[in-house]
């Protein structure tokens, strides 16, 4: 595994993001630029990234919205998301990723009609859009699962990945927003090791944070860092040892410095602990 994270720092050149990214101890990391850059300076990127033995795992295509009830607005989303895909697959990252979406005002956020058999069906023509119009080479498209959208289980993502039917079409691994009720949090490591076994190389990158739920009457399920939650971190990463070395497992949704240092040691003990790399 490659461990990665968010750099604080500012670069101006391939060189400077690979000091960062050395002076955090990663090997692997975030895509360092955006849509629209020149190709010479995304080729640039591309080989001192290579140079230096980082992975770039993944480019995020957050804040697009591929299923918004609104016609345009939907298919600028899925203009969007495709250039990002065209940009992970010219930089070299394994994936581009996202949400499938909301039926409701916000990106991401919970709405009625985002399990209906109506919405799914327009996740799977947008997800088909999506990879069709970027006809990446190497790289692929993703969704983050979520609680209240598709997919939000193994179940439903194996369902997703099935109707979609493309082969750049494939799997990011939260494990954290899996957790949905009681059941699983009392199961981290059951929950883990079920989507692993059933999903295993189509994997293309992984998101590491924790979990915690508190005692009020209604369930209430809060993300916390690494280490402070209830997370399975051992199962965890004794099950993707098992997948490809240069998988990459990412810090995310941390509050300064401080907290990805702290986050980050704490992976890389239990990493010790359990004997695998990272």
């Amino acid at each position: 595994m490659r461990l990665g994270g968010r750099l604080f720092a500012d670069y101006d050149s391939p060189k400077e993001w690979i000091d960062a990214v050395r002076e955090w101890g990663y090997s692997a990391a975030y895509c360092p630029l955006d849509p629209g850059t020149e190709s010479e300076t995304i080729r640039a990127y591309r080989r001192a990234a290579a140079d230096a033995d980082v992975s770039i795992a993944e480019v995020g295509a957050w804040g697009h919205n591929p299923v918004n009830p609104d016609p345009e607005a939907r298919r600028e989303a899925v203009e969007a998301c495709t250039r990002h895909l065209e940009l992970a697959d010219e930089i070299g990252a394994n994936c581009a990723v996202n949400v499938a979406g909301s039926r409701g005002d916000s990106w991401a956020g919970p709405h009625p009609e985002n399990f209906d058999e109506a919405t799914f069906d327009l996740v799977v023509e947008t997800v088909r859009d999506i990879v069709d119009g970027a006809d990446p080479d190497d790289a692929t498209y993703t969704l983050e699962a979520m609680s209240w959208m598709v997919p939000d289980s193994v179940e439903s993502y194996r369902r997703l990945l099935d109707a979609v039917d493309r082969e750049a079409f494939a799997v990011h691994f939260d494990p954290v927003n899996l957790v949905a009720s009681p059941r699983q949090y009392a199961d981290t490591a059951g929950l883990i090791e079920a989507f692993v076994d059933e999903f295993g190389s189509e994997i293309q990158s992984v998101h590491l944070k924790d979990v915690a739920m508190g005692e009020d009457p209604l369930v209430h399920l809060s993300e916390v860092p690494p280490g402070e939650g209830n997370l399975d971190y051992h199962a965890l990463l004794r099950a993707l040892d098992g997948l490809d070395d240069d998988l990459p497992v990412m810090l995310e949704h941390l509050d300064g410095p401080e907290e990805y240092e702290r986050a980050a040691a704490h992976v890389r003990s239990v990493a010790d602990e359990v004997g695998v790399s990272v």
